[in-house]
């Protein structure tokens, strides 16, 4: 194992991470397309288990069959399917969409809201969707944690081998600076989704690698 991985702290590891980041990071925007609030939870939602470009194919038509709110809460499930048909778990994706629209018309005066407690009221929006629009929508910090985020802050030692989202989410907040949260969030999912892959991580292209405990624990060899 790597001297310089052993003896480095938590806090230093988290340094060096972020200060990679801030140099090297391309984006820090998420690659869903949407122009306002309501269309950008339509996507967030349809992106559970689903990739933004799958996601990205469905809504161009989606929107423009049901463009605000009002028009998708008038829909029945079964024309809200036939746009999304294409995407996973579209039935169950199509009622949720439904009760979303209809929750925002009837309580929210078809407004997206911008707190996460009335977030979590609309159907289909767990705290992962909610936090994504947080930090991406209302620019609040927030650390949204998907399967990405949760799997490279493991991998790389940001967190303490954690079992949930809730408790990666927890360390994370803790330790990033609370202004580069949702930027954070950002650089997470795109080096999972590019570099840090599920299977086969891209560790010799990884300018991480100098601080990663997969990396110190499973390619350089003691």
């Amino acid at each position: 194992m790597s001297f310089f991985y052993q003896v480095m702290t938590k806090k230093g590891r988290y340094e060096k991470v972020i200060s990679w980041f801030e140099a090297n990071a391309e984006s820090a925007e998420t690659e869903l397309h949407y122009t306002n609030n309501y269309q950008l939870l339509v996507a967030v939602i349809l992106s559970a288990q689903c990739t933004d470009k799958r996601v990205n194919m469905i809504t161009p038509a989606l929107f423009e069959a049901f463009p605000v709110p009002e028009v998708m809460a008038a829909a029945t499930p079964e024309a809200v399917f036939e746009y999304i048909r294409s995407c996973s778990y579209p039935n169950n994706k199509a009622k949720n969409l439904l009760g979303m629209a209809r929750k925002l018309v009837a309580d929210f005066s078809g407004e997206v809201p911008s707190d996460i407690d009335s977030l979590l009221t609309i159907p289909g929006v767990g705290r992962k969707t909610a936090n994504v629009m947080l930090a991406v929508a209302f620019d609040t910090p927030a650390m949204p944690v998907d399967t990405h985020v949760f799997r490279v802050a493991n991998r790389i030692g940001l967190t303490d081998n954690s079992k949930t989202p809730l408790e990666t989410e927890r360390e994370l907040v803790r330790y990033i600076p609370r202004e580069l949260l949702s930027k954070a969030h950002h650089w997470l999912i795109l080096h999972g989704r590019y570099i840090c892959v599920a299977r086969k991580p891209k560790c010799e292209i990884c300018g991480l690698r100098d601080w990663c405990r997969y990396y110190a624990k499973n390619v350089m060899k003691p």
